[in-house]
């Protein structure tokens, strides 16, 4: 079993991973993430959604075409993520009232306390050294009852359980993608450590199962 390297960055800050990040193909990843979410919430996640590590923001705008209802706080720390999300929302200006783009690092101290009925987040965990803070956050951030979706990579088992993922999924991403993806498996947490994190956070009503061959998804309902 391979140890976590964390990644050699956190923030995918630079213009040419975002530009890579945006030109490539995860609608298999971010089907799979809102069909968790809206298999979960039962329909309609809620009125107020917080997004945490929204990257291009592909899924907030797909949730706010969906529910019309729906307003989205959409956080990432690197603007070059957000400078894409907002490029996207000029295609879309009907959506603007109802997605708003945070630039910030967890544990987004400016963000509302306890005003959110859902927080999602999708390929964030992995960035971070101290795990604590995304269980901080969504603590800090939700209402009782919030429904909360994490999905993230799940470490594989051995380097060639790594290279195996990479080259039936990245194999024809350009260099700098196929390298943050690789990174990105070795950086990941596994099941049990996810679990232990929601244990230390007071959070162990929240669930964690693994959903694809390369995708773990904590979910559940604050108390």
């Amino acid at each position: 079993m391979i140890p976590r390297t964390p990644e050699p960055e956190e923030l995918m800050d630079r213009a040419d991973q975002a530009e890579a990040y945006a030109a490539a193909d995860f609608s298999e990843a971010n089907s799979l993430f809102i069909e968790l979410l809206t298999g979960a919430a039962a329909g309609d996640p809620g009125a107020r959604v917080l997004d945490l590590g929204c990257g291009p923001a592909d899924i907030p705008l797909q949730l706010a075409q969906r529910f019309p209802n729906m307003h989205i706080d959409a956080v990432d720390g690197a603007q070059a993520m957000l400078d894409l999300a907002d490029r996207a929302l000029d295609g879309l200006p009907a959506l603007r009232p109802r997605v708003r783009l945070v630039c910030d690092l967890l544990p987004c101290a400016a963000l509302p306390s306890h005003a959110y009925d859902a927080v999602i987040s999708n390929s964030l965990l992995h960035h971070l050294s101290n795990p604590a803070l995304i269980w901080q956050t969504i603590t800090r951030s939700t209402k009782p009852g919030a429904l909360v979706l994490v999905m993230d990579l799940a470490r594989p088992d051995s380097v060639a359980d790594v290279d195996d993922l990479v080259g039936r999924y990245a194999a024809d991403a350009p260099t700098v993608l196929r390298q943050d993806f690789r990174n990105s498996l070795f950086a990941a947490y596994r099941v049990d450590e996810v679990e232990a994190q929601l244990a230390a956070a007071g959070l162990s009503q929240l669930r964690v199962d693994s959903v694809s061959d390369r995708h773990l998804a904590v979910s559940g309902r604050i108390d």
